[in-house]
């Protein structure tokens, strides 16, 4: 079965992906592949430097990922630019890994906070929304070094709650204790299995 689990930054979709995988489900994390990506891919990192200024790298040629994001959520329009850039490389490498861990898996899980932007909400048997209200996602992205007003633009460059619900089979709400959402996704993952 191949799961998919998305929601905005800072709800907590990658917490509920490991509880996914401590009771035995194989997890695929896109930001984890986005990250290889333009890491490693010379040609992504070049792409990257000419669009967004070689400010975006360090002077040894590694990616400043901060300053990136920056520059990329400043407006829609380099949003896209960063969009078109990266996720043809990343969505084959997610493809290829899906089509892999799934012969070896029975329950493989995406998680990914744009799996309804590339429409692999249409490619997974279930999908999985995780949700919390804005004053604790913002808390907790915070608490991971972000300023409250980076926190509130990453925020507002993703899709809104109302349209990332309208392709929820499942939702799990985490506003609560890590025991509360422990239990909650035991109870999905017994239902699913």
């Amino acid at each position: 079965m191949l799961l998919g689990i998305y929601g905005q930054i800072g709800s907590g979709k990658s917490e509920v992906a490991r509880l996914f995988q401590k009771l035995g489900a194989y997890i695929i994390s896109a930001d984890l592949i986005g990250k290889e990506v333009v890491e490693k891919d010379q040609r992504v990192l070049k792409k990257l430097a000419k669009t967004f200024g070689d400010n975006i790298l360090t002077p040894t040629g590694k990616l400043r990922r901060r300053k990136l994001g920056e520059i990329a959520l400043a407006s829609e329009e380099n949003k896209n630019k960063l969009n078109k850039i990266v996720h043809p490389y990343l969505l084959k490498e997610l493809s290829r890994k899906s089509k892999e861990a799934s012969r070896k898996y029975n329950i493989v899980i995406i998680d990914a906070a744009l799996l309804i932007d590339w429409g692999w909400d249409k490619k997974v048997d279930k999908t999985i929304l995780v949700h919390a209200g804005d004053k604790v996602k913002i808390s907790r992205l915070i608490k991971k070094g972000y300023s409250p007003k980076e926190a509130l633009m990453r925020i507002k460059a993703q899709l809104k709650y109302s349209d990332l619900r309208n392709h929820a089979d499942i939702v799990v709400f985490n506003n609560r204790s890590l025991e509360s959402l422990k239990k909650r996704v035991e109870k999905i993952f017994n239902k699913l299995t």
